[in-house]
């Protein structure tokens, strides 16, 4: 007899439960029984035939059958207007079913968007004022190309990109908290969340109701952003930060890396410069991400704000869209500025998008 939506939704609230049975062990679990309801339904004997599962996890499944918990947190996400996508249900990603330790139950708070163009965008919570305004302006560029905007909602580069998702009339993102969909943290992102909700996609957790965010949640909530996206764009990190453990999850994952460039003496780039080294794909625009993947699109917003320049850098970019594309030294006899002075600009540009360095050494205006 085929388990009902309801049944098979219980089931899986019922083996999150369970003491000591993550996503990896239910997974282990789905692929030998083929469904949350049959794993209930075998015995002793039939759970301890599988690699790993001894006296102490058959136990902690047993216990979790016996108590009322998985009801009462159903009554609980349903009150919240809160979707519950499990592994067999057919809304559930199917980018994220190919990861290692797929979440095996999603609380989903708005709509969760089907499209398999998602990029996710991480980076630093202390960001430059540089880095929030290139995020913001990525996200949008990208939602404009049909491009799901996907982050963790945290302060920074997350927000950022959230932010400038929102902010195109047909915007899509997915937030994924370290936390429950009804404890939004930041508090400050509230309102962001809020609008996510209401139009723009989705808030996304595998965390029970009333979870809170916990150092331990994030590594797991930076995996599930991971699983949701093609590839993931680092824009701004130090060298220890946790936006490197989405870009180490995307490359054990398979997923490609992209990463911003920021200024050499800067602590707050020296991550994503490191990335760069290892091979990660450079980031200038929008165009970068959406030609390695071979997508199509209208790209960039007719709301996207005018990128300020300084005096020397509107004179760099003179002399370059007078040159055409210019070797240094042609720049250098052009604008008669030291050399250290004239890298330092055409760096600031390349960053805001405004230069573009050519093979040869090269440089070109955008």
């Amino acid at each position: 007899m085929t388990a009902t939506t309801h049944e098979t939704t219980l089931a899986y609230l019922t083996l999150l439960s369970a003491k000591g049975l993550g996503p990896r062990r239910i997974k282990m679990l789905l692929d030998h029984f083929g469904s949350a309801v049959m794993i209930l339904e075998a015995d002793k004997q039939a759970l301890s035939e599988i690699e790993g599962f001894g006296n102490v996890t058959i136990q902690a499944i047993e216990e979790a059958k016996k108590t009322d918990w998985a009801n009462k947190e159903l009554e609980r996400a349903e009150k919240l207007n809160s979707q519950l996508v499990h592994f067999e249900s057919e809304a559930y990603p199917k980018a994220l079913k190919q990861i290692y330790d797929p979440p095996p139950l999603l609380y989903v708070r708005g709509t969760l968007p089907t499209s398999e163009r998602a990029i996710g965008i991480v980076g630093t919570r202390d960001a430059s004022d540089y880095a929030m305004k290139f995020s913001e302006g990525l996200a949008r560029d990208l939602t404009n190309a049909k491009v799901t905007v996907v982050s963790g909602l945290a302060l920074g580069i997350d927000s950022a990109a959230h932010r400038g998702a929102v902010s195109a009339e047909q915007g899509q993102t997915i937030a994924v908290l370290g936390s429950a969909v009804n404890v939004i943290y930041p508090k400050q992102n509230e309102a962001l969340a809020k609008r996510i909700e209401e139009g723009h996609g989705a808030i996304v957790s595998e965390y029970p109701i009333g979870t809170g965010p916990t150092a331990t949640n994030f590594p797991g909530r930076n995996r599930v952003i991971n699983g949701l996206s093609k590839g993931v764009v680092v824009v701004e990190a130090g060298e220890k930060s946790g936006a490197l453990i989405t870009s180490d999850y995307a490359l054990e994952e398979g997923r490609t890396v992209f990463a911003v460039p920021g200024r050499v003496n800067d602590s707050k780039a020296k991550g994503t410069l490191n990335l760069l080294k290892q091979g990660a794909v450079l980031v200038q625009s929008v165009e970068d991400i959406l030609n390695e993947f071979g997508w199509t699109g209208q790209a960039i917003s007719k709301d996207t704000p005018t990128v300020q320049l300084s005096s020397l850098e509107e004179k760099v970019t003179s002399a370059l869209k007078h040159l055409g594309s210019p070797l240094l030294d042609d720049l250098l006899g052009a604008t008669e500025l030291p050399i250290s002075e004239l890298i330092k600009t055409l760096t600031l540009l390349e960053l805001k998008g405004v230069v573009k360095t050519l093979p040869g050494g090269r440089y070109t205006k955008v």
